[in-house]
């Protein structure tokens, strides 16, 4: 395989949690673009072979912290790993709330820790969490969901204003993405119909959806935007109808 960093023609990139939805079909437009990635997966060990791309086994806050088949400089850093657990809030225990936050905070941060210096080799590199249209918009039994995901938006800004002029740093805020994650939401044509008769787009997003935004904020055509929390959820934090 050639590779050529001169000119835009590849860029490196890591995706931590990219065998299935959202982080699926980042790696499959970043490999589509020419890009070289490396993603992780968890339990799904049967990934597609993709060209330019390789899977690596990493269970976040389990396995040890080993990138070491990752090159000396990659340009972007995207964490994709998350959890839906709807539920009101007298029935969540205080260990839900820390596992939630240990997957979807403390995981972010220790990974992205732990490849920080490479990004810091990169010229522009990008770095881009998800958070959730909960988190800026309540809704009933999502308590679970907002507080780890606020977390992350209160993350992106710091980092944001701490890496600067370096490195850039986004969020994408999602509304219900029709993914295995959201299965249970999703488990019928009637729960989809009604769930996307919610949004005033009146469709289910997916995870093609959310693709383009990412590797829109990993490109270099957003080399002017940083700290931003970006809402692609069919419209539903900030229409009303």
């Amino acid at each position: 395989m050639k590779e050529v960093k001169q000119g835009g023609f590849m860029k490196n990139y890591l995706v931590i949690g990219g065998s299935s939805g959202i982080g699926n079909a980042i790696v499959r437009q970043l490999s589509s673009e020419g890009n070289r990635v490396f993603a992780t997966y968890h339990t799904n060990a049967d990934c597609d072979t993709l060209e330019n791309t390789t899977f690596h086994h990493y269970e976040v806050g389990k396995s040890e912290l080993n990138f070491d088949f990752l090159p000396e400089s990659i340009d972007g850093f995207v964490y994709c790993p998350g959890s839906i657990n709807l539920l009101p809030f007298a029935r969540i225990k205080a260990q839900d709330f820390r596992s939630d936050f240990d997957l979807q905070v403390v995981g972010a941060i220790e990974t992205l820790q732990h490849v920080l210096p490479r990004l810091k080799k990169a010229e522009n590199a990008s770095i881009v969490f998800f958070s959730t249209v909960a988190v800026q918009t309540g809704f009933n039994f999502h308590t679970q969901v907002a507080v780890s995901k606020g977390a992350i938006e209160g993350l992106t800004r710091s980092l944001a204003a701490e890496l600067a002029p370096k490195m850039r740093v986004n969020a994408i805020a999602p509304s219900l993405t029709d993914t295995q994650l959201a299965s249970k939401l999703l488990s019928s044509d009637e729960k989809k119909e009604a769930n996307a008769q919610r949004h005033p787009l009146k469709v289910i997003g997916e995870p093609e959806d959310l693709a383009e935004m990412a590797c829109f904020l990993l490109s270099d055509k957003s080399k002017w935007m940083t700290g931003q929390i970006l809402a692609v959820d069919g419209g539903m934090s900030s229409v009303k109808m």
